[in-house]
Order: C-alpha cells, then structure tokens, then sequence
C-alpha cells in the first residue's frame, strides 16, 4: 500500500465507529496510533526529501536566470561594436537558456506544490494522531475504572449473607460484653439515695435500742424503791 493511500484511509477512517464495532478498542486503538506514527514518519521523510529536490531545482533556476543575463548582456555589447553576427549567437543563447528556464519554472512550481501538500497532509495526520492518542487516554481510564468496578463487586459477591450475619453476631456479642463489664464494675455499690433511706433505717434502730437500754436500766430501781 503507498504512502498516500494508507495516509488517506487514515484519514478518512471513523475512529468512534471503528472503536464501537471492535472487540478489544484498547488494542485498536493503539494499532491505530502505530500505523499513523509510521504514517506521518514517512510522510515528514518524503516531504523533506521534497524540499530539498526543489531547492536543488532552485539552485538550477538562479544558474539558468544568471545564463540569461549573461547572453543578454553579450548581446548588447556586441550590438555597440556593430558585430550582428555576435548578437544574433548570443540573443540565440538567451533563448536557449530562457527555454529551459520556462522548463524548471514548471518543475520548480511542481515541487512547490508538493511541498504544499505534503504540509498540509502532516498536519492533518498529526490532528488525526492527537484525537486518537485522546481516544487512547479515555479507554485507559474507562479500563481502570471498570477493573477498580469489577473488583468491589467481587468484594462485595465475596462477603455473602452467612458472614455479614456472623460480622453482626460478632458485634453483638462484643457490645453484651462490654455491657457485662460495665454492671461487674458498680456491682454491690448502692445509690446515693438507697444509702440514704438506709442511714434512715439504721438511725431509727439505734433509737429503739438506746431506747430499750434506758427502759431496763431505769426500771429496776422503781422496783427496789417499791419493795
């Protein structure tokens, strides 16, 4: 395939629908991105070799243009020394150099042309390069971001509803024992208003006793004085 049929399939070719149609985009894509690397590299290798035919074409120009001059110049000299015959071989020269002046101002015009063209094609080959390379990007990153997707559903499949309840009863278990631990710590300890009402209590027995203490000792001494 030539150089200018591959750069014009290229260019003509619709990435989006080629990308949507393919079964691996990824390795389209960076097949694609090879092709039009090796493309645009020869593209620039022919294109230079181009430029400088013509600029070797144009050193032939300014050769022939100088030639042109010269016999004109001759020309008029040997018209002032009256030499027709003389005059007549060089303006015979000036046209036999300003023929083939006429010839290579064609090949030059040429070469310009493909110049021209071969510019423009590169530019365009190097516009079509930049969206595939940013085609390329978003399929890395679609890539990545559906591996880190698949990989939490896997997650997700791996944690099945046996071992949520068990992470469940785990934590159960933890926070009953912790509470366990709380009741173990204030076990025995009464509240303030408990203590209160027994103090109550207590006082009132001691009344009783002490009561009861001076009810026996006050009572035998009312018998002795009666006796």
């Amino acid at each position: 395939m030539g150089i200018f049929t591959r750069f014009r399939d290229i260019v003509s070719a619709n990435i989006n629908s080629m990308l949507d149609r393919a079964e691996d985009p990824e390795k389209l894509i960076k097949l694609m991105i090879r092709e039009m690397e090796d493309t645009l590299v020869e593209l620039k290798s022919a294109c230079a070799g181009t430029i400088a035919d013509k600029k070797k074409v144009s050193r032939q120009m300014e050769q022939i243009q100088d030639k042109e001059a010269f016999w004109e110049q001759k020309s008029a000299l040997a018209v002032s020394k009256g030499r027709d015959d003389l005059a007549r071989q060089a303006l015979l020269e000036k046209r036999r150099f300003a023929q083939r002046g006429e010839v290579v101002a064609q090949e030059l015009a040429e070469f310009e042309s493909i110049v021209t063209q071969y510019q423009d094609d590169i530019q365009e080959l190097e516009n079509k390069l930049k969206s595939a390379r940013e085609k390329q990007r978003m399929l890395v990153q679609r890539h990545i971001r559906a591996q880190r997707k698949k990989q939490a559903h896997e997650e997700i499949r791996r944690m099945d509803s046996a071992q949520v309840v068990q992470k469940f009863d785990e934590m159960e278990s933890n926070i009953e024992r912790m509470e366990a631990e709380a009741d173990l710590v204030n076990y025995g300890k009464k509240s303030d208003l408990e203590e209160a009402f027994e103090k109550l209590s207590t006082d009132d027995d001691i009344e009783r006793q002490l009561q009861a203490l001076k009810s026996s000792q006050t009572r035998p001494k009312n018998d002795t004085l009666s006796n």
